[in-house]
């Protein structure tokens, strides 16, 4: 049966923080809110972590992960950036954006896309997930909370444990977020790409572009 911890959403209490990061470094998948929705987290290279993901949102090995991270400096380990694509994600991290780049060798082979070697990386404006980041040392492989069926992401915590409790480890609960996924950006192209609208904003984008 999973944990349940009710932290706040703006000053975390660090001790709940502290186990939360036990629980991911023990192996275990947890639950957690961020800017946009709420999502699944574990340890970036903990398999067996990722294949219960798989389970819980019924996808295939081309489900893509993200590596939520807790700034820009820990970019560069796991990704290729550019002069102008740093500056773009600058301009709005943190922040509910997701960010494809080319992955360096950092990254195991099974989080990327298979064709084009990509990772999604972003930086959330959410307490809560920057701490865990902060607290780990690193960033967190992670998948947007919706379970099969569902037109959403899972929104109420309560809920999230009554349907979850033999399924992950720890369920965090920091109030409402939203069910609205991130804005997707690729920045392997010629130039950024809108591959998915989300919450983020891209009218600043179009203008730039």
């Amino acid at each position: 049966m999973s944990q349940y911890f009710v932290i706040h959403p703006k000053t975390a209490q660090k001790r709940l923080i502290q186990r939360a990061v036990q629980i991911i470094d023990q192996g275990g998948l947890i639950v957690y809110p961020t800017d946009s929705c709420y999502a699944l987290g574990c340890h970036i290279g903990d398999k067996h972590a990722m294949q219960r993901i798989r389970r819980i949102r019924q996808v295939n090995e081309k489900h893509h992960f993200t590596l939520v991270c807790r700034d820009l400096s820990e970019l560069s380990t796991y990704a290729m950036v550019d002069n102008s694509a740093y500056r773009l994600m600058k301009r709005c991290t943190p922040g509910p954006y997701t960010f494809l780049l080319k992955a360096t060798h950092e990254v195991p082979r099974r989080l990327l896309s298979p064709k084009r070697r990509t990772i999604g990386l972003r930086v959330p404006d959410h307490a809560v997930a920057l701490q865990l980041c902060e607290e780990l040392g690193g960033p967190l492989m992670s998948s947007t909370l919706i379970l099969p069926g569902d037109a959403e992401p899972m929104s109420d915590p309560q809920t999230m444990r009554e349907r979850l409790e033999h399924e992950v480890d720890l369920v965090i609960d920091g109030g409402y977020c939203g069910v609205k996924a991130t804005t997707v950006i690729n920045l392997t192209t010629e130039s950024p790409t809108i591959e998915r609208q989300g919450k983020g904003d891209t009218g600043w984008l179009v203008d730039a572009a």
